[in-house]
Formats: C-alpha cells, structure tokens, sequence
C-alpha cells in the first residue's frame, strides 16, 4: 500500500506523525513524505523540521493521500499554491482513499474536492471549512466516500488507526493500538470544546499558539 504524506513550512508535529507512526508498524506500508518543492519543512513553531523524500510533483500515483494541517500562514500558501492544489488533485484522482487531520481539511477544501461532503476539521476551523462547501460534522473521524477526514491534532492517532484497519482489518489494528499502548486518559478532560468552559477556550483563542 502506497501511501503518500504532504509536509508544509508551518505543519504541526503530531498531524503527521500521528498518522504516520500506527501506519509504519504495519509490514506493507510504503509511506512517503513529500513536500511543495521537496525541501525540508519547519513546523510552526519554528522548531522542528521535517524532512521529506520528493516534491509532490515527482510522484506517482498514491493508494492513499494524507494532508495534514498547520498555522494560519502555512495553509493559506499551500492553498494559494497552484502547484500544490494541482497536485492535489492530480493524485487524489488515483487514490483509493485521501485523508486529512485538522485544518488539513482546509487544504482539501480549496482543491474542490469537499463540495457537499461531509467532513470535519479542528473545532477553531469549522467556519473557514464551511467556505468551501463541506458539511462539518463535528465528530473526530469522518467518512464520506473515500474522503477521511479528522478533527484537531491528536485525532490523527484515531486516524491511523483507523487506515490501518482499511488497509490490514479489525485485528492488525488493534494490536497495533495494543503495540502503542493507545490508551489514552486526559488528566483534564477538556479536550472537546462541548466539555470546556467558556474562559478554557478564551485561552486557546487568546493565549496559546497555533
């Protein structure tokens, strides 16, 4: 299974990542990242940077597309990028299934490719999907046809886990889960913006990066 991973200066981390390491564990994966140009990406933080094998362009066709998403800037070059939304498009035609975590969906959106689709994306964004024509959901991982989408950052785990269940079944996945020790238990239980108070997302609008 081919699987192809778009980076962009600005990207976060865990988008990638997330999906990224349950997909790797599995034996036939062929997962390649890529970016714009082929160069290294930073993340928006500036901190990190990402290392991709190709340019988006001198790939072939994918199995399955994955575009993660990022800072505010880092998206509106990627969709204001004739390149990358040609390309885009050029390999979600050959894929059997393209996917996206967070604001990625942004991403998917300007292509044209979530035009009356259901779909999801991070709680902050859902306005900005909606000017694309998608339908947001709400939930974590959306399925509309062979458009995957997920919502804010550590949802990508879900993701992958998900893929892996696509592409190997029920049982690879859950011991993949198993080999992860994905078992999560978030210490403040706010991780939703349905279960947090009003001044907790003030913060995040307000306060805190990315």
């Amino acid at each position: 299974m081919k699987i192809a991973v778009f980076l962009f200066d600005g990207v976060t981390a865990l988008d990638p990542i997330g999906v990224y390491d349950p997909l790797a564990r599995l034996p036939d994966t062929q997962i390649t990242f890529v970016s714009e140009t082929g160069s290294p990406c930073r993340t928006g933080d500036g901190v990190l940077s990402l290392a991709p094998a190709a340019a988006i362009a001198d790939i072939g066709e994918t199995d399955i597309l994955l575009i993660p998403g990022g800072s505010t800037e880092g998206l509106r070059q990627c969709m204001a990028s004739e390149l990358v939304r040609s390309n885009v498009v050029r390999l979600d035609q050959g894929t059997k299934l393209t996917a996206s975590v967070c604001t990625g969906s942004l991403i998917l959106g300007a292509c044209g490719l979530l035009r009356d689709r259901k779909a999801t994306t991070n709680w902050r964004a859902k306005d900005y999907l909606a000017r694309f024509g998608a339908k947001y959901t709400g939930e974590r991982v959306t399925r509309d046809d062979k458009y995957w989408t997920s919502a804010g950052v550590t949802v990508g785990i879900d993701l992958g886990l998900a893929l892996c269940a696509y592409i190997a079944g029920d049982d690879m996945a859950a011991a993949v889960e198993l080999a992860m020790e994905y078992d999560p238990k978030p210490p403040f239980g706010t991780g939703n913006p349905h279960s947090a108070p009003l001044e907790r997302q003030k913060i995040v609008m307000e306060i805190l990066r990315g």
